[in-house]
């Protein structure tokens, strides 16, 4: 019987402490599909993803993501510590949509957060997701009504998808064959009926939902 070739997932790791990114990288090492590079490096293969680990996502940090996800074609894993809202929904705007908590990471569940963005999948653990729920819920309190939800189109999908990974309305127009305009005018449409507040609450609610 002929075994078909396991596809390997290269992974990159960003931490500032060399002690903790070879403490990530300890976790890492020995489990299946996943290869550990000594250093992050500009192109590693079609299966590839960043594990960042940070305390906080500050404008720094914001740039890197924005790097990793963007110039590299990379999903990333986020392992955080204790974030606030506007921190978790500034890394997804950023493309990150795998996010663990440091004090939870093991061997296991890195690997486990790994293995789904090299699918493409979003995790949040949840507790930050149960807060941002909460967040988007005291957003929303403004008036008495809550927003009547008929669902997004195919088109605002693929738009928000695009917004998930870090792109400007100018790279999303490109991408689809639309003018920025129409691109523009997509967002505006879907944030107003929506009561949505800006890009990375979108992003948000688009998680929330099941469409990203």
């Amino acid at each position: 019987m002929t075994l078909m070739a396991t596809k390997m997932i290269t992974v990159t790791l960003h931490a500032d402490d060399p002690i903790v990114r070879a403490g990530l990288a300890g976790l890492l090492r020995g489990q299946p599909e996943i290869e550990v590079l000594e250093r992050p490096v500009q192109s590693v293969g079609h299966r590839s993803v960043a594990v960042v680990l940070a305390d906080r996502v500050d404008d720094n940090t914001a740039m890197m993501l924005r790097r990793l996800v963007r110039g590299e074609s990379r999903e990333t894993v986020l392992v955080a510590g204790k974030l606030q809202e506007r921190e978790v929904l500034s890394a997804v705007a950023c493309g990150v949509r795998t996010f663990v908590w440091r004090h939870q990471a093991t061997a296991e569940s890195l690997a486990k957060a790994v293995r789904s963005a090299a699918r493409g999948e979003s995790e949040v653990p949840s507790d930050m997701l149960n807060r941002l729920l909460m967040q988007l819920g005291r957003h929303g309190s403004g008036t008495s009504q809550a927003p009547t939800v008929t669902g997004l189109s195919d088109r605002e999908v693929e738009v928000l998808r695009f917004v998930a990974d870090g792109l400007e309305n100018r790279q999303i127009a490109g991408k689809l064959s639309y003018s920025e305009r129409t691109v523009k005018n997509i967002l505006h449409g879907l944030m107003t009926r929506m009561q949505l507040h800006n890009r990375a609450h979108a992003v948000a609610f688009a998680l929330r939902e099941g469409y990203l």
